[in-house]
């Protein structure tokens, strides 16, 4: 086990200040242009696949780092760039935790490399869990799976929502509910090839922030999959959902579902993002706060604005503690006993919202016009305590989990 520590090693290092350059000098300058046009930022995944940033290698590279740093380094600082560029860069990456989440390693080998492409023909893969009537309460999905034996395929048919990449995505992993009567436990997770007759991209939604990411509903009509798309297999299933069945008649423990089991993993990268947003506004503001004069002096002067500015930092400092210590625990197995996990996302998107609102402030009228880039910056910071489960979500994860008590 990887000792917890705060101080990144030269390797990483290395790799931070390589995505602190491309955040830089392909992300930044491109990040005003993408937002106006509300469009997937293409020629920036191309170039980011061309430097090994988009790509499978990377990904693992950093996914498996013993440290558990790895990923909150390397979002924070692509996100530090702009948000929905980067999450443009990212978004493939749920998708593949999902399958990582719940897959067989034969799936792993074939799907993952499937879902980024190469340098020369780059793919991206989505994420397909909440729908129009189940985003926080995911026992209420609708989409249903249902196995055809003499052909050995699952037939799925529903609607999603808020899917990134969806519909322009190379592959699709869904969650579907195979057992309604079990609620969440009775989901499991599904890959939809590419070119699979019977998905359609749905509405694509004009946001109020990350605009330069994608975001669909994809309808899914009497989509055909083979058997073995289901991930973690036909057997692993059959044997959850029969403890599952038991544990309801005797009322046990609770049993995870596939969507579950891809958020909890990826809750500390999410925080990781929320903190990169954070820390891009507040260097903004202080620079600003630094030369901007108001009655023959800075405004960083006065204590009004350098109390703002002594908060944020300390704010954006402790939610990067709570992201660190939750990826070191993930990688290291230790269990979120106290719900670690969900208290790092918590925390560090409430940090992104009230940071980059006060940076907008420390800015005055200048920071409310899209001259100066803290303007998009507090309209990305919203979506940190919606996606992934809103920040009420996340309170009642923790509350359930320190109290051990069913709180509603």
């Amino acid at each position: 086990m990887a000792e917890f520590t705060m101080e990144l090693n030269d390797e990483q290092k290395e790799v931070r200040d390589w995505l602190h350059g491309f955040a830089a000098d392909v992300i930044r300058p491109a990040a005003a242009e993408w937002d106006e046009r509300e469009e997937t930022p293409w020629p920036v995944i191309q170039e980011a696949a061309k430097v090994g940033i988009y790509s499978l290698d990377f990904y693992a590279q950093q996914y498996f780092d013993p440290t558990g740093l790895g990923i909150p380094m390397a979002m924070e600082e692509l996100f530090w760039g702009d948000a929905g560029i980067a999450l443009s860069i990212v978004g493939t990456g749920l998708a593949a935790v999902g399958v990582l989440a719940n897959g067989t390693e034969e799936q792993i080998g074939t799907w993952i490399p499937q879902m980024y492409g190469d340098a020369s023909d780059v793919k991206v893969a989505a994420f397909c869990s909440s729908e129009p009537d189940a985003g926080s309460d995911v026992a209420s999905l609708r989409t249903r799976a249902v196995y055809d034996e003499a052909k050995d395929e699952w037939v799925l048919n529903g609607t999603k929502t808020w899917a990134t990449n969806g519909g322009i995505a190379n592959v699709h992993v869904v969650v579907a509910a195979v057992d309604t009567e079990l609620g969440s436990k009775g989901h499991a997770s599904f890959i939809v090839p590419p070119g699979t007759p019977g998905l359609a991209q749905g509405q694509k939604f004009k946001k109020h922030g990350i605009r330069a990411s994608h975001t669909a509903e994809v309808i899914l009509d009497n989509v055909r999959i083979p058997g073995s798309c289901l991930l973690g297999g036909k057997e692993k299933l059959d044997e959850r959902l029969a403890r599952a069945r038991e544990r309801a008649k005797s009322g046990g423990e609770r049993v995870k579902n596939a969507a579950m089991a891809t958020f909890e993993a990826s809750r500390p990268a999410v925080g990781a993002m929320a903190v990169g947003t954070a820390r891009a506004a507040y260097e903004v503001a202080l620079d600003y706060a630094k030369t901007r004069e108001q009655f023959g002096r800075p405004i960083i002067d006065n204590q009004g604005v350098a109390f703002q500015l002594a908060d944020m930092r300390t704010q954006i400092d402790a939610a990067r503690l709570l992201v660190w210590r939750a990826s070191w625990m993930a990688i290291n197995g230790k269990p979120f006993t106290a719900a670690e996990g969900s208290m790092s996302k918590l925390y560090a998107s409430e940090t992104a919202k009230t940071v980059t609102a006060q940076a907008v402030q420390i800015l005055g009228g200048n920071g409310y016009t899209r001259e100066y880039p803290v303007e998009r910056m507090h309209r990305d910071a919203a979506i940190y305590t919606i996606f992934e489960g809103t920040s009420e979500i996340q309170r009642l994860v923790i509350a359930r989990t320190l109290s051990g008590m069913p709180i509603r």
